[in-house]
Protein backbone atom coordinates (compact mmCIF):
# COMPACT_ATOMS: atom_id res chain seq x y z
CA UNK A 1 0.00 0.00 0.00
CA UNK A 2 0.87 3.53 -1.00
CA UNK A 3 0.54 6.90 0.69
CA UNK A 4 1.37 9.80 -1.03
CA UNK A 5 1.00 12.88 1.06
CA UNK A 6 1.01 16.18 -0.76
CA UNK A 7 2.27 19.46 1.00
CA UNK A 8 3.32 17.68 4.06
CA UNK A 9 3.60 20.61 6.50
CA UNK A 10 0.37 21.96 5.74
CA UNK A 11 -1.07 19.06 7.70
CA UNK A 12 -1.74 19.79 11.78
CA UNK A 13 1.31 18.82 13.76
CA UNK A 14 -1.38 16.24 15.82
CA UNK A 15 -1.75 14.19 12.43
CA UNK A 16 2.02 13.87 11.47
CA UNK A 17 2.93 12.65 14.99
CA UNK A 18 0.24 10.50 14.77
CA UNK A 19 1.80 8.14 12.04
CA UNK A 20 4.68 7.80 13.62
CA UNK A 21 3.27 4.39 15.72
CA UNK A 22 2.10 2.61 12.52
CA UNK A 23 5.53 3.80 10.33
CA UNK A 24 7.64 2.06 13.49
CA UNK A 25 5.07 -0.80 14.28
CA UNK A 26 3.01 -0.99 10.90
CA UNK A 27 0.21 -1.39 13.25
CA UNK A 28 -2.32 1.52 13.99
CA UNK A 29 -3.71 0.49 17.27
CA UNK A 30 -7.16 2.31 18.31
CA UNK A 31 -8.10 2.34 21.61
CA UNK A 32 -11.55 2.63 23.60
CA UNK A 33 -13.18 2.62 27.09
CA UNK A 34 -13.50 -1.03 26.57
CA UNK A 35 -11.48 -2.42 24.42
CA UNK A 36 -8.67 -1.77 21.90
CA UNK A 37 -7.88 -3.01 18.53
CA UNK A 38 -4.98 -3.43 16.01
CA UNK A 39 -5.18 -3.24 12.44
CA UNK A 40 -2.56 -3.91 9.88
CA UNK A 41 -0.68 -0.91 8.59
CA UNK A 42 2.03 -2.00 6.03
CA UNK A 43 2.37 1.20 3.87
CA UNK A 44 4.98 3.26 1.43
CA UNK A 45 4.89 6.70 2.79
CA UNK A 46 6.18 9.24 -0.04
CA UNK A 47 5.63 12.90 0.85
CA UNK A 48 6.10 16.38 -1.10
CA UNK A 49 6.78 19.69 0.15
CA UNK A 50 7.58 22.79 -0.80
CA UNK A 51 11.19 24.21 1.03
CA UNK A 52 9.52 27.32 2.72
CA UNK A 53 6.26 29.26 2.09
CA UNK A 54 7.35 31.06 -0.98
CA UNK A 55 8.76 27.87 -2.41
CA UNK A 56 12.19 29.38 -3.25
CA UNK A 57 14.44 28.68 -0.63
CA UNK A 58 17.49 27.11 -2.14
CA UNK A 59 16.23 27.73 -5.83
CA UNK A 60 19.48 28.70 -7.86
CA UNK A 61 17.91 31.50 -10.08
CA UNK A 62 15.14 33.02 -8.08
CA UNK A 63 15.41 34.59 -4.47
CA UNK A 64 13.99 33.39 -1.65
CA UNK A 65 11.43 35.81 -0.38
CA UNK A 66 11.14 34.19 3.13
CA UNK A 67 13.25 35.50 6.43
CA UNK A 68 15.79 32.67 8.18
CA UNK A 69 13.12 32.45 10.63
CA UNK A 70 10.23 31.97 8.41
CA UNK A 71 11.89 29.11 6.75
CA UNK A 72 12.76 27.58 10.19
CA UNK A 73 9.21 28.39 11.28
CA UNK A 74 8.17 26.32 7.90
CA UNK A 75 10.38 23.57 8.58
CA UNK A 76 9.71 23.18 12.02
CA UNK A 77 5.91 22.20 10.96
CA UNK A 78 7.81 18.58 10.70
CA UNK A 79 9.28 17.05 13.95
CA UNK A 80 12.81 15.87 13.69
CA UNK A 81 11.57 12.14 15.09
CA UNK A 82 9.40 12.53 12.24
CA UNK A 83 12.09 13.46 9.39
CA UNK A 84 14.29 10.33 11.01
CA UNK A 85 11.50 7.94 10.30
CA UNK A 86 11.80 9.05 6.35
CA UNK A 87 14.46 6.94 4.87
CA UNK A 88 14.99 9.00 1.83
CA UNK A 89 15.04 12.90 1.57
CA UNK A 90 15.85 14.29 -2.00
CA UNK A 91 16.03 18.22 -2.91
CA UNK A 92 14.31 18.02 -6.20
CA UNK A 93 15.64 21.74 -7.37
CA UNK A 94 14.45 22.85 -11.35
CA UNK A 95 16.54 20.68 -14.23
CA UNK A 96 18.14 23.76 -16.45
CA UNK A 97 17.69 23.27 -20.20
CA UNK A 98 20.83 22.55 -20.95
CA UNK A 99 20.04 19.24 -19.00
CA UNK A 100 17.05 18.53 -20.28
CA UNK A 101 18.18 18.24 -24.05
CA UNK A 102 20.96 16.74 -22.98
CA UNK A 103 21.08 13.44 -25.84
CA UNK A 104 22.95 11.29 -23.01
CA UNK A 105 21.60 7.69 -22.72
CA UNK A 106 19.89 6.70 -19.57
CA UNK A 107 18.54 3.53 -18.17
CA UNK A 108 14.51 3.39 -19.16
CA UNK A 109 11.69 1.92 -16.93
CA UNK A 110 12.35 -1.57 -18.04
CA UNK A 111 15.96 -2.05 -17.02
CA UNK A 112 15.15 -0.21 -13.84
CA UNK A 113 12.18 -2.73 -13.22
CA UNK A 114 14.28 -5.77 -13.73
CA UNK A 115 16.80 -4.41 -11.50
CA UNK A 116 13.99 -3.92 -8.73
CA UNK A 117 13.01 -7.64 -9.47
CA UNK A 118 16.50 -8.48 -8.93
CA UNK A 119 17.05 -6.78 -5.91
CA UNK A 120 13.60 -7.77 -4.09
CA UNK A 121 14.62 -11.42 -5.39
CA UNK A 122 18.10 -11.37 -3.52
CA UNK A 123 15.66 -10.29 -0.09
CA UNK A 124 13.57 -12.81 -0.59
CA UNK A 125 16.39 -15.19 -0.25
CA UNK A 126 18.41 -13.52 2.20
CA UNK A 127 15.38 -13.71 4.72
CA UNK A 128 13.65 -16.55 3.53
CA UNK A 129 13.99 -18.15 7.36
CA UNK A 130 12.21 -15.09 8.75
CA UNK A 131 8.46 -15.22 9.32
CA UNK A 132 7.96 -11.62 9.74
CA UNK A 133 11.09 -9.99 7.13
CA UNK A 134 10.64 -10.09 3.29
CA UNK A 135 12.40 -7.08 2.71
CA UNK A 136 15.29 -4.37 3.77
CA UNK A 137 12.78 -1.73 5.04
CA UNK A 138 11.85 -4.37 7.58
CA UNK A 139 14.76 -5.53 9.53
CA UNK A 140 15.07 -4.88 12.81
CA UNK A 141 18.23 -4.10 14.48
CA UNK A 142 19.49 -7.75 15.21
CA UNK A 143 19.30 -8.10 11.54
CA UNK A 144 20.58 -4.76 10.60
CA UNK A 145 23.57 -5.72 12.37
CA UNK A 146 23.44 -9.24 10.33
CA UNK A 147 23.30 -8.13 6.84
CA UNK A 148 23.96 -4.63 6.95
CA UNK A 149 27.46 -4.21 7.77
CA UNK A 150 29.83 -1.78 6.47
CA UNK A 151 33.69 -2.27 5.70
CA UNK A 152 36.29 -0.37 7.89
CA UNK A 153 36.26 2.30 5.16
CA UNK A 154 32.70 2.61 5.13
CA UNK A 155 32.24 2.64 8.81
CA UNK A 156 34.83 5.73 8.92
CA UNK A 157 32.65 7.37 6.22
CA UNK A 158 29.27 6.61 8.52
CA UNK A 159 31.39 7.95 11.25
CA UNK A 160 32.53 11.34 9.93
CA UNK A 161 28.07 11.79 8.56
CA UNK A 162 27.16 10.90 12.11
CA UNK A 163 29.81 13.74 13.24
CA UNK A 164 28.99 16.30 11.13
CA UNK A 165 25.46 16.03 10.41
CA UNK A 166 24.71 14.73 14.22
CA UNK A 167 22.28 12.50 12.95
CA UNK A 168 20.41 10.46 15.56
CA UNK A 169 20.77 6.59 16.18
CA UNK A 170 17.54 5.81 14.35
CA UNK A 171 18.89 8.12 10.88
CA UNK A 172 22.08 5.48 11.64
CA UNK A 173 19.73 2.62 10.78
CA UNK A 174 18.45 4.40 8.23
CA UNK A 175 21.69 4.88 6.28
CA UNK A 176 22.29 1.28 6.56
CA UNK A 177 18.97 0.12 5.55
CA UNK A 178 19.27 2.16 2.12
CA UNK A 179 22.46 1.47 1.43
CA UNK A 180 21.52 -2.65 1.83
CA UNK A 181 19.11 -1.41 -0.51
CA UNK A 182 21.66 0.45 -3.05
CA UNK A 183 24.49 -2.38 -2.79
CA UNK A 184 21.37 -5.16 -3.90
CA UNK A 185 20.26 -2.86 -6.21
CA UNK A 186 24.16 -3.05 -7.86
CA UNK A 187 24.35 -6.52 -7.01
CA UNK A 188 26.46 -6.23 -4.46
CA UNK A 189 27.27 -8.86 -1.97
CA UNK A 190 28.91 -6.44 0.47
CA UNK A 191 28.09 -2.41 0.99
CA UNK A 192 30.93 -0.47 -0.50
CA UNK A 193 31.53 2.62 0.70
CA UNK A 194 29.85 4.16 -2.64
CA UNK A 195 26.60 2.45 -1.29
CA UNK A 196 26.86 3.84 2.14
CA UNK A 197 28.17 7.34 0.59
CA UNK A 198 25.13 7.29 -1.67
CA UNK A 199 22.63 6.70 1.05
CA UNK A 200 24.15 9.62 3.10
CA UNK A 201 23.60 12.03 0.16
CA UNK A 202 19.84 11.30 0.83
CA UNK A 203 19.09 12.65 3.98
CA UNK A 204 19.06 15.98 2.61
CA UNK A 205 17.16 17.66 5.45
CA UNK A 206 19.57 16.50 7.75
CA UNK A 207 22.23 18.79 6.36
CA UNK A 208 23.62 21.61 7.96
CA UNK A 209 22.38 25.21 6.48
CA UNK A 210 18.91 23.26 5.57
CA UNK A 211 16.26 26.25 7.14
CA UNK A 212 18.81 28.22 8.57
Amino acid sequence: MLLFLDELPEYTRNVLEVMRQPLEDRVITISRARFTVDYPAGFMLIASMNPCSCGYYNHPERACLCSSGTVQKYMNRISGPLLDWIDIQIEIVPVPFEKISERSVQENSDQVRERVIKAREIQERRFRNYEYIHCNAQMNSPVLRKYAVPNKKGLILLRQAMERLNLSARAYDRILKVSRMIADLAGSEEIEPQHLGEAIHYRNLDREGWGM
